[in-house]
């Protein structure tokens, strides 16, 4: 392949991706801000943006350039071989049908935002039916060998099973659910009722936004923060970076929301340049994402050494929050184990049961197993089973996420593989005694230099395993998290 012909190539991947981006800037607008009578028209525009990337990527010219390429060095054989699997998977789905499915996941959000403001499960049941539709006639279009959830699962994590993601679940179940049995009886670990102490609204944003920055290196001059009725994080390169974040009473959702999504944004903004505008310049798997906000989330944000160096500055936000407090008793307080309804609320021993009931009840879905309308009644039976809780209504229990309105299924399962991932490189990482150092005393720039050096800039030109085994020594393991579980909820309750 020419020069000029490779030249020709990254301009057609960097078209598709422009028009990718300005259909994900219509998304998190109309996520943020857009006013709601616009919903339908809005749904037309993005079913358009969606049709015209899907022709432009998959026409005979895009074939022609990705089979006449011949590549030289490191970077563009990453950017011909990503592109090559992304086109082979694309072109298996007819462009009426991406268009047909962009219009349905529009109505099914909007039709879900009214149905979670109203706990009302059966107006949503209708969208929701058509989204199963979709995503069964989708796998089918992929094709798969043993389950159509691998066809769905591959698109966020690729290269795993079905089988494989019912192999971690029930290793994480053996091995967790005896460490939630002996915190319930151990009883509480502090006073709870601090997170839900009076911390006005703006004041929770801007007290998460500030330390976003300070501690985690998340800057205005390349991100921003809106709200959502779900948070979540979009870019449209590496320097527009945008999260979003919702507020409540129990604060905690805002802190730890906005962290979250946070690790996200770091994670984009550590792409290397190289990547830009090219099917490369993303993570490297959903699960690898999550690695980074539930490491910033959880095990940066709710460590002992976080909240020694900021609970001055929560202090000065929030005097009623921290009236008569420490640093320490904040930690034992934010670092709660107890079975919730709320996925994105829940502790850290108990979070992989969301997302396994989640996984669950998406197999029966998509085997036929189990009917769209009785979905509610499954989905409390297995809270009940998993969690000794059943929610009080459908806002809190089936309609609380996002992903099904989207069509996300086979998305859940990158949570828990994510969990396990940010312990694996959280140790790796403190291999380095400047990274431990740092961390230690809150101090995140040693480790995100080493996020970025080893994680980060290679975007999606290695796979998942080979990011892991590159940058930990060994594949993704359960070990290091629930060594991790074990080691801080016993000291928090006193176990040992």
């Amino acid at each position: 392949m020419t020069t000029s012909s490779m030249e020709g190539l990254r301009r057609r991947l960097a078209q598709v991706n422009d028009l990718r981006a300005a259909a994900s800037l219509l998304s998190w607008e109309q996520e943020t801000m857009m006013p709601p009578e616009a919903a339908r028209v809005r749904g037309l525009q993005l079913s358009t943006l969606a049709g015209l990337a899907h022709e432009l990527f998959t026409d005979a010219r895009t074939g022609e350039l990705l089979a006449e390429a011949r590549p030289t060095g490191q970077d563009e054989e990453a950017i011909v071989r990503v592109a090559r699997r992304d086109h082979g998977k694309a072109t298996k789905l007819p462009t009426a049908f991406v268009e047909e499915k962009t219009r349905a996941q529009n109505e099914a959000h909007h039709a879900w935002l009214e149905a979670r403001q109203h706990s009302d499960f059966q107006t949503f049941a209708p969208h929701l039916r058509t989204m199963v539709d979709l995503v069964r006639r989708e796998a089918d279009l992929l094709g798969f060998d043993d389950h159509p959830y691998d066809a769905l699962l591959d698109a966020y994590e690729p290269g795993m099973r079905a089988t494989q993601v019912r192999a971690v679940f029930s290793d994480l179940r053996d091995r967790t659910l005896p460490l939630v049995r002996r915190i319930t009886a151990a009883g509480d670990a502090a006073d709870y009722s601090v997170l839900t102490r009076p911390f006005p609204h703006e004041a929770q944003k801007a007290f998460a936004w500030d330390i976003a920055g300070r501690a985690f290196g998340l800057r205005s001059d390349f991100a921003r923060q809106d709200e959502s009725a779900h948070p979540f994080q979009s870019n449209f390169s590496r320097s527009d970076l945008r999260i979003t974040t919702r507020v409540q009473d129990y604060w905690p959702t805002c802190l730890f929301g906005t962290w979250h999504e946070t690790g996200h944004a770091m994670y984009e903004r550590g792409v290397s340049e190289r990547w830009e505008r090219t099917p490369v310049s993303r993570g490297a798997s959903l699960g690898v994402h999550e690695s980074q906000s539930r490491m910033f989330e959880n095990l940066l944000g709710r460590s002992l050494p976080f909240w020694e160096r900021y609970f001055p500055a929560l202090q000065q936000a929030a005097p009623e929050v921290t009236a008569g407090l420490d640093a320490r008793t904040l930690y034992l307080a934010v670092n709660r184990v107890q079975p919730s309804a709320i996925r994105v609320e829940a502790d850290e021993v108990t979070y992989n049961f969301h997302t396994l009931l989640r996984f669950e009840l998406e197999l029966a879905l998509l085997e036929g197993t189990l009917d769209v309308a009785d979905l509610p009644e499954a989905w409390n039976a297995k809270m009940q089973d998993y969690l000794g809780v059943t929610p009080p209504d459908d806002a809190q229990g089936v309609l609380q996420d996002i992903h099904w309105s989207a069509g996300l299924i086979g998305y859940f399962p990158t949570y828990t593989l994510g969990n396990l991932l940010s312990v694996q490189l959280l140790e790796a990482a403190q291999r380095d005694p400047a990274v431990a150092e740092g961390v230690a005393q809150a101090e995140y720039g040693p480790l995100l230099a080493w996020l970025t050096e080893h994680v980060h800039q290679y975007g999606r030109s290695l796979t998942p395993g080979e990011l892991t085994e590159r940058a930990t020594g060994r594949p993704l393991s359960a070990d290091p998290y629930v060594a991790y579980l074990h080691a801080k909820y016993e000291d928090i309750y006193g176990l040992k």
